[in-house]
Formats: structure tokens, sequence, C-alpha cells
């Protein structure tokens, strides 16, 4: 049975990725089995709900322990360091939202599958939720797009890299709306802050994005927003999340693990961190 190992079990994504391979058995034949973090009183939680016997202290001691790894560490300032040992030993990996949180980390993850052949896989969510399709749809057929923005949580200031840690979301879901396009040289970006609140526009030849980042607050935070005007027609949409609204990214990782294909090229991987990179400098 193919085991796979989980890394940042401080975020509720592992929780997610311990309910659908473990506790609900989606995937036949495959099974969370270690966890990276050490041992702490989360650990125990998640190791005792999903029956996972082995944990240890850092990603690199996964290394002939399991057959692929999950990384959803909150910080992706880290994924680098965790996944490269991983892919370096031939081990697939899926990154949770973000990639990274530079294009060299990011470079370094893509170059390193590709020294070894490893399969490495990252997207947000958001690409998969249904109205974020049925914008797509609806852009593809409409006539002259004119603007695109999106609205949601992130915070420039907060303790996870700032507006990676959310903000990919506004920015993964813009780019697959747009059908992943390939960013020209030279594309222009502007960005400023208003009492926490960050606006960034994004000039692509004759569309303007607008991703909108609302850091959350002690009541909560804004949902996601995404809405689209054509030269004569508008479209809105409230992105609705649901329970496994994770499952999706780790349906094609699976997918992939079992066929050996790769879901999406490097360069949709890689485009996304290109631009938090540009919306982050332009502040």
């Amino acid at each position: 049975m193919p085991s796979i190992g989980l890394i940042g079990v401080e975020n509720s994504h592992a929780e997610h990725f311990i309910r659908f391979l473990n506790q609900e058995g989606r995937y036949a034949g495959f099974r969370a089995t270690a966890l990276a973090g050490g041992m702490d009183a989360r650990s125990e939680a998640l190791a005792e709900a999903g029956g996972i016997e082995t944990i240890v202290d850092d990603a690199s001691d996964l290394v002939g322990r399991v057959d692929a790894a999950i990384i959803s560490t909150r910080d992706g300032a880290l994924h680098r360091s965790q996944a490269e040992p991983l892919l370096a030993a031939g081990i697939p990996v899926l990154v949770d939202k973000p990639l990274a949180t530079s294009v060299d980390d990011a470079d370094a993850i893509l170059s390193a599958a590709r020294a070894s052949g490893a399969m490495v896989y990252s997207a947000s969510a958001l690409r998969f939720a249904r109205q974020v399709g049925q914008l797509k749809q609806w852009v593809r057929s409409s006539t002259g797009l004119r603007h695109l923005h999106v609205t949601g949580a992130g915070d420039a200031a907060g303790p996870y890299s700032g507006l990676y840690f959310y903000g990919i979301h506004h920015v993964e879901a813009a780019l697959e709306v747009l059908g992943d396009s390939p960013l020209p040289d030279g594309i222009r970006v502007a960005a400023f802050q208003s009492a926490g609140t960050t606006v960034a526009t994004v000039q692509l030849d004759e569309v303007v994005i607008t991703l909108t980042f609302v850091p959350p607050h002690d009541g909560g935070q804004v949902g996601f927003h995404a809405g689209a005007v054509s030269a004569d027609d508008l479209c809105n949409a409230e992105i609705e999340l649901g329970r496994d609204y994770n499952a999706p990214v780790l349906n094609r990782f699976i997918s992939s693990l079992r066929s050996g294909r790769a879901p999406v090229e490097p360069v949709v991987m890689r485009t996304p961190i290109v631009l938090m990179e540009k919306i982050c400098a332009a502040l």
C-alpha cells in the first residue's frame, strides 16, 4: 500500500488530508502513515485520529519511510527546505499553497523535481471552486474582457510570509479564470494599502486585474468573491468553499501518483509565484 507522509501538522489542511486518506478511505491503496513535525499534543491528536503510528521531527526524516509526501506547512518560506530532500530522494510531493514565497525558491523546487524525475504538484483549492469554473466559462464566451477582480482575506503583515499565505488564492483564481496564460514581459503591477487592506492592480494587455486582500479580524474574515466585466456585460460570483474544498487538489495528486504524469506543467505552478513576488515588490 503506497504510504504518504504529512508535513505541516499545524495547518487545518492536515486534518482534511487525514480524513480523506485514512478516516474515509477515499483512495484505495493510499494511506497517510507518518507525520513530520515532532512529538507534541497536535501531532499526537492527529496520529490518533488517523491511526498513524510514525511521528518524526523533520521532513527529511520521511525519506525511506514513505512513498509520497504532502507539505501543508503554513509558512511557504519553509516549503523549499522541506521539499528538496524529499524530491532529491525521488519522492513525489504535493506542496499545499503556496508553492514558495519567492521565485528563486519556486525554481529550486521545480529544479529538484526535474533533476530526480520525482513529480511535484502545487495548487490553490480555489482553482477548483464551482464558481471559478463558471466565471472561466463566462470569460471564454464573452466579448472583449476588460476587468477581472478577486477579493478575499489576506494580510501583508501576517505571520506566514504576509500576503502569500492567503493571497496566493486570489492570484491562482485569477490566473485560472484567464486560462493560465504566460505573463508578458514588462507586466505592470501597482499596489497600495489602506487601513491594512491591500489592493493590487495588474495590466495584462487590455485586461485590468484587481486583487483585494482584506486582513482577517477577531470576528472572522471576508469570503472570496470574483467578478469580470466585458465590453458589454458583467458577471459576479461569491466563491463558496464547502467542507471538502481541498479534495480536488488531493484528487489530482493521487491520480498523478497512479499515472506517473504530473497534473500541470511547471510554468503553471511558477507563474503565480512570479506575480505574487511582483505584487509584494510593488508594495
